[in-house]
């Protein structure tokens, strides 16, 4: 889940919403992979394959809900905020309750663990959504500390519920019990929203209107992520469920490095904004991808010798597989780096720059990790993901590179 990003304040609120933007992605961080750890303990690796698809299919509709209405609403301003919350409320409201309603009804039909969990998520959907709905109406009325208590409560409350289940609990009742446990943090969502909403105009229509913002969105996020998480996706239901299972797990181990990308993603424009000149620019952020890609290979040593029984007190039997998997998501994690800095760049220096190297390489990278799958496996299918991203970052230094020499010198330092 990735936390919304709050509109410059002035300062010192600015940095008040900077602290509390940053401590709301951690938290939103921890809970994704509390819950992923807590299930995997709690399951066979077959059951934390099952899970691991359901909690996939969330991600991608997370992925379009933000994308289609919390992306577009953080860009409202003065007076259309307040209608703009109301709208995107509703709208989230109706549009999860009829894809929810409509894939219950359909899952119902169907046999197999997926199915059933695919049905509990199809029940749960409405909750999950509009919970992370009001978080993005937080963000618009540049109120970060009440998406961060919404988020806290979040976390109080899935760990315990799933925790509280019994060892061998299906997919299924799992996915209900995550989805219900967000029930607190949307009443609370909506009890600081109320009286600041009051008022306010609903028209949910606008965003079925032609021209919305969110329709660019959506088509970047599914060029982007949105891709490779089909693609692991198709993997698990028409492939191998197990394969799903343990691409998560090793995903899961390096939670923290998400933290990471989404801090430098979410407030490096407008601190690279304050660089003069392109090529100090490019300088500035070329430190940074070799922090993180260090960082990153740091982290993945930890993960490497991190004695079996330690593993498996996190991810119970998944471990073993997902452990085969450290190199190759520890290589990956490490072009992501890379590549999030490359596009943090790009986004400063020549926006519409991305998205064709976006859509041309986030493909490859889906054939890459199909083509590996083919080939080796599970572990193939891991090392196909290290070489699509690491081809997307290196076409996007290649750009920048470009970028760079067209632009002018950069002035002089004065003395």
């Amino acid at each position: 889940m990735t936390s919304p990003i709050p509109p410059a304040a002035p300062a010192p609120k600015a940095r008040a919403a900077i602290v509390c933007s940053v401590a709301d992605q951690g938290v939103a961080a921890l809970t994704n992979i509390a819950v992923l750890v807590v299930a995997a303990r709690l399951s066979s690796a077959a059951d934390f394959a099952v899970f691991s698809i359901v909690y996939l299919v969330f991600t991608v509709l997370l992925g379009i809900e933000t994308s289609y209405v919390g992306q577009a609403l953080v860009l409202e301003r003065g007076s259309a905020q307040r209608d703009g919350c109301r709208s995107a409320l509703a709208f989230t409201a109706l549009a999860a309750t009829a894809l929810g309603a409509t894939g219950a009804l359909v899952f119902a039909l169907l046999p197999g663990e997926t199915a059933r969990g695919l049905l509990a998520l199809g029940l749960v959907l409405p909750v999950a959504l509009v919970q992370d709905a009001t978080r993005y109406c937080f963000s618009t009325l540049r109120l970060p500390q009440y998406a961060l208590a919404s988020d806290a409560l979040r976390c109080a409350a899935v760990v315990p519920a799933l925790a509280l289940q019994p060892e061998g609990a299906s997919a299924a009742r799992l996915i209900a019990v995550w989805g219900l446990s967000a029930l607190p943090a949307l009443l609370l969502g909506l009890a600081l929203l109320a009286p600041r909403l009051r008022g306010g105009r609903t028209d949910w229509r606008r965003y079925l209107r032609r021209g919305h913002l969110g329709r660019r969105f959506v088509v970047e996020f599914a060029v982007g992520n949105g891709s490779s998480q089909l693609a692991v996706m198709g993997l698990g239901l028409f492939a191998s469920p197990l394969a799903v299972g343990a691409l998560r797990g090793a995903v899961t181990l390096f939670g923290p490095m998400n933290v990471l990308y989404n801090s430098a993603t979410a407030f490096g424009p407008p601190l690279l904004n304050r660089v003069a000149g392109t090529r100090a620019k490019v300088r500035t952020t070329a430190v940074l991808a070799g922090a993180l890609a260090a960082t990153a290979g740091i982290w993945a040593t930890v993960l490497a010798l991190l004695p079996d029984r330690v593993g498996r007190e996190i991810l119970g039997e998944t471990w073993t597989a997902a452990a085969r998997l450290l190199p190759a998501t520890g290589s990956q994690y490490a072009a992501i780096a890379l590549g999030t800095s490359a596009l943090l760049t790009l986004r400063v220096l020549r926006p519409r720059a991305t998205m064709p190297i976006q859509l041309v390489f986030s493909t490859a990278s889906v054939a890459l990790m199909l083509g590996g799958y083919a080939l080796g496996g599970v572990l193939g299918a891991a090392w196909g993901l290290v070489a699509g991203s690491g081809l997307k970052a290196l076409a996007l230094w290649l750009r920048i590179r470009t970028e760079s020499r067209a632009a002018p010198a950069d002035p002089l330092p004065a003395r």
